[in-house]
């Protein structure tokens, strides 16, 4: 594992952000990770992995964290609470403790007709509306996941038996006008209902608030990243409930990895850097 003082040796506090991140160290976060918005779901996740191997945290600022193994595999878990800058904190943190790969668990809400309360959304890509993405780097560079994840997590849906669906995502930075919804008061832009239907003509599937920043950041630093999010909300229908969405949404993250980690240590055996159809044969 990397150590986090290491990695920003030589540099003040002013520079990293060292008073900032005072609180996030957790013990044995590995090379895997989870990330949940609520801190409310880390104590769920921790009952969905293997008896007797959780550790739960409370950390600073009112994140939280989890360690522990599924099926054998170790795994940690930190929350992100709500949207890009909030994320960007817990990504960087476990990123300089050694974590490469990490997959954003939560739920979302649907804009496409014919998806489903509970069905579970994997987003290859986003559309970037989310602010912090715009902070490091130019509109044009795209946000992204990784294609190794993606297809761990369509395979971990296929196991658990989960209807899913795969696609372009919009994340933003605002839950109310951002997603075309009316904020305090009625108000609501004059060009919300335009955009709304422009990300339908673009076969967009859904909003979130994580996507875009998890994505980028994670190109740009050399990371792989992934998402999947339970559907609790169905624009088109006005359905809104959530029906176990949290918990089906963290367990097919936990499958992901447990099946990236198998997949990894054959690409190792093999001498391969990337993950080809023939590598399972």
């Amino acid at each position: 594992m990397k150590d986090i003082e290491k990695a920003r040796q030589g540099l003040s506090d002013a520079e990293t952000g060292g008073i900032a991140t005072e609180g996030f160290t957790v013990p044995d976060m590995g090379e895997y990770a989870l990330l949940p918005g609520n801190p409310r779901r880390i104590s769920l996740m921790a009952g969905q992995w293997d008896e007797g191997t959780s550790k739960e945290y409370d950390l600073n600022r009112g994140y939280r964290a989890c360690t522990g193994a599924y099926k054998g595999t170790p795994l940690t878990a930190m929350s992100t609470g709500m949207g890009g800058p909030n994320l960007e904190l817990p990504l960087t943190t476990m990123a300089a403790a050694g974590v490469n790969t990490f997959i954003r668990v939560g739920t979302t809400g649907a804009i496409q007709k014919g998806i489903q309360i509970g069905d579970i959304i994997i987003n290859d890509c986003n559309v970037r509306l989310d602010g912090t993405s715009r902070q490091y780097v130019m509109e044009e560079y795209p946000s992204a996941a990784s294609p190794e994840v993606v297809m761990a997590l369509i395979q971990a849906c296929e196991n658990l038996g989960f209807k899913y669906h795969v696609g372009v995502g919009c994340t933003t930075a605002s839950f109310y006008a951002g997603q075309s919804r009316a904020s305090f008061g009625g108000y609501k832009r004059q060009d919300a209902d335009a955009l709304y239907k422009d990300l339908q003509s673009a076969n967009v599937l859904n909003y979130d608030m994580e996507g875009a920043a998890l994505f980028t950041l994670s190109r740009l630093f050399g990371l792989r990243a992934g998402m999947c999010a339970s559907v609790i909300v169905q624009r088109e229908t006005g359905e809104a409930y959530e029906d176990g969405g949290e918990a089906r949404a963290c367990l097919v993250g936990a499958e992901a990895i447990h099946i990236l980690t198998r997949w990894d240590k054959e690409k190792r055996k093999q001498g391969k850097k990337y993950l080809c159809p023939d590598i399972m044969k």
